[in-house]
């Protein structure tokens, strides 16, 4: 997926490789929501909890009350649809994550004891390997380590009747077994290096490339998604074959019930095309083929009419470090029309981006078809994409229906909102260089995070194409393709916020919206993007290592032209841009390299790039960093609870209507969820 995460490291302006928000005046009605006097009269209660280095949240929906019963209905059963699958992430994530968490579960649900010292650490894991949808962090991917004792746990167990297998005891509590996820570091091994579930015992990457490499279609034009939707195996004659995640197969007993919820979601669509897409994703549970995943895929990207929308399937392949599998999500979401059509403008100028973008003219797109933005609120999100979200989102993946087909770009409005309203402490105060930096970004950062996060999906994710013959990137460049996928969407952005062309069109009311936005960007990547680290540690996950790999480089081109200057005060270290037109042309000379890499498939130059200065950490900044925002309180991460759709029946046990709860605390959610959506038993 063309995923956009948030970082909270800078949370008191939002801003991530992906999203701000503020206020403008233009000729035109500036593209942003009158939010700034809301906060302030707003009692919604957004933070729910915190634990570790997490916060939970809360998210709003908005004008949920004015949709149809029909429109409520299909936003129930896709919720439903969603939650139906839950297990599946686990598993995906590690083979012993689904009967650690199910004891984790027991022991939660029958305690009675009192809350000691050892009850809090292992609550507190407990909520971490809810959050992470398994034993490794969502993030790093490093496995936790329980603080509690292991006799303790057994006394746990024991009380609640619980089991668990001598193995997942051990996994458990030895730090040194299966201690990553997702390893990206190839002198480790990609596979042999990664605790995730997608490849069975014996297979390598020799062996799985040997096996695509015979069975692919030669000069295909129209690709499937290999290994989407599959899991990797050497069989009993030790030959490698793939089990597919289908209803008559691996996952079955989950997807059964996802396709149950999506067969009355059809019932009730809002129109013909809506309705065909979701038959497709159906028949593709059903079957298993990758080409039905295709066939739906185009189907749901033209699908563009109606107000409810969603993602459900196979489709983050981030979670393997070849890129072929894709992790099980869900994101049900309905249309926030005024922000909507107040960014359709765009969507309407995708072509001009195009021609007018520092890539050469034979990776430009000569037609750019089909892309359509929206900014939506988010009804109930499962699997990859919760309780840790995305805020903006753009699909499908596969590069032939774009071109053919165009594509999707989403911006989750109401998680955007939630992260806003719940902000707390100033990494800006503590790491802007200046006051006129400071300012800058308390003024316009909020609106520069939005258009960053608008240009990064509508255009950056559309943008350029493949030489012809050239295979796909995780073909040609492996493990390094999501990390540069990513950088060059974010290039794109950079390289378009200053643009007059945003003033234009109403989107920004100067530069300053774009000046913002590189402040905050060489800020995070250079420093405050270190803190999700642990110190001695380089960086391996994907969004880090682009941000970092992006502003080391402009970095590392400027100095000679005191584009950036490092500046050293009262022992802090402080990033300071001189010369913002600069900075602009040097993002538009690497995003130029960095979409001939892709188009010619440049695995060498990728891998160099990413090497070189995406990948190694400062150490000595790293530790600044940690020193400087440890009196902050601000944690780095954060997720969400769902707001729960609860159908009211009539004494004919139809629906009359759908009403919103909301959940004000994570263990009860996540007991709930055990309690109701627990298909997948180890």
């Amino acid at each position: 997926m063309k995923k956009i995460l948030l970082s909270t490291l800078v949370i008191a302006v939002l801003f991530s490789c992906d999203q701000k928000e503020s206020k403008a005046e233009t000729k035109k009605e500036p593209i942003v929501e009158a939010e700034t006097e809301q906060k302030a009269e707003d009692d919604f209660e957004y933070e729910v909890d915190r634990f570790a280095d997490i916060r939970i949240l809360k998210y709003k929906i908005n004008g949920f009350d004015k949709l149809t019963l029909n429109q409520k209905k299909l936003a129930y059963y896709l919720t439903q649809a969603g939650l139906s699958g839950r297990d599946i992430i686990y598993d995906q994530n590690y083979r012993h994550n689904l009967e650690i968490r199910n004891a984790i579960d027991a022991i939660v649900a029958s305690y009675e004891g009192e809350s000691t010292g050892e009850w809090e650490k292992f609550m507190q894991y407990a909520k971490q390997v809810w959050f992470a949808n398994g034993i490794h962090h969502h993030y790093s991917k490093d496995k936790f380590v329980p603080e509690f004792s292991q006799s303790y746990f057994q006394t746990l167990l024991a009380d609640a009747k619980a089991e668990l297998s001598a193995r997942a005891m051990e996994v458990m509590f030895d730090p040194t077994i299966d201690a990553k996820g997702v390893n990206l570091d190839t002198k480790k091994g990609l596979l042999r290096g990664s605790a995730n579930n997608f490849y069975g015992e014996g297979v390598t990457e020799d062996m799985l490339e040997e096996y695509y490499k015979k069975i692919k279609i030669k000069n295909d034009k129209k690709p499937i998604s290999y290994g989407l939707n599959s899991k990797m195996v050497l069989n009993g004659y030790g030959e490698i074959e793939e089990v597919p995640w289908v209803v008559s197969g691996l996952y079955g007993e989950a997807l059964s019930k996802v396709v149950l919820w999506l067969e009355k979601a059809i019932t009730v669509a809002e129109n013909d095309a809506q309705k065909e897409a979701l038959q497709l994703l159906v028949k593709y549970y059903k079957t298993g083929d990758l080409r039905d995943w295709d066939d739906y895929s185009v189907a749901w990207v033209q699908a563009t009419e109606g107000d409810i929308d969603y993602i459900n399937g196979f489709i983050e392949v981030y979670g393997d470090s070849k890129g072929y599998r894709g992790t099980y999500e869900s994101i049900v979401q309905m249309k926030d029309f005024d922000a909507s059509e107040r960014m359709k403008v765009l969507e309407n100028n995708v072509q001009w981006f195009e021609d007018n973008s520092s890539i050469m003219d034979d990776h430009k797109k000569k037609n750019v078809k089909g892309v359509t933005y929206k900014v939506v609120n988010v009804l109930g999100e499962a699997g990859d994409a919760s309780p840790s979200t995305p805020i903006g989102v753009n699909l499908p993946n596969a590069d032939w229906i774009r071109a053919e087909y165009g594509s999707k770009s989403v911006s989750l409005g109401n998680i955007v909102e939630a992260y806003a309203n719940a902000s707390g402490g100033s990494m800006i105060d503590e790491f802007a260089n200046d006051e006129e930096e400071a300012e800058r970004a308390k003024k316009y950062g909020n609106l520069s995070s939005k258009l960053h996060t608008a240009l990064h999906e509508v255009v950056g994710h559309a943008s350029g194409q493949l030489n012809p013959g050239v295979g796909t990137p995780k073909e040609t460049l492996k493990s390094y393709a999501s990390t540069l996928e990513e950088a060059r969407a974010d290039l794109v952005s950079l390289y378009y916020i200053m643009d007059e062309k945003l003033v234009d069109l109403g989107l920004a009311e100067s530069t300053e919206v774009g000046k913002a936005a590189y402040d905050n960007y060489i800020r995070n990547g250079l420093m405050t993007q270190l803190q999700r680290l642990k110190v001695g540690d380089n960086i391996e996950q994907t969004h880090m290592r682009n941000r970092q790999l992006v502003s080391s480089w402009v970095f590392e081109k400027g100095m000679s032209d005191t584009v950036i200057e490092k500046v050293k005060r009262d022992g802090k270290t402080y990033y300071n841009i001189r010369d913002y037109e600069a900075l602009n042309g040097l993002f538009g000379d690497l995003l130029k390299e960095i979409q001939r890499i892709k188009s010619e498939g440049d695995y060498k130059a990728g891998k160099k790039l990413v090497e070189d200065y995406g990948v190694k950490v400062d150490q000595k900044i790293h530790e600044e960093v940690l020193a400087r925002v440890k009196p902050l309180n601000i944690p780095p991460y954060s997720g969400f609870v769902n707001p729960v759709l609860v159908p009211e029946m009539d004494d004919e046990n139809n629906i009359i209507d759908v009403k919103v709860e909301y959940v004000s605390s994570f263990k009860e959610q996540m007991m709930s969820y055990a309690n109701n959506f627990s298909y997948l038993r180890r």
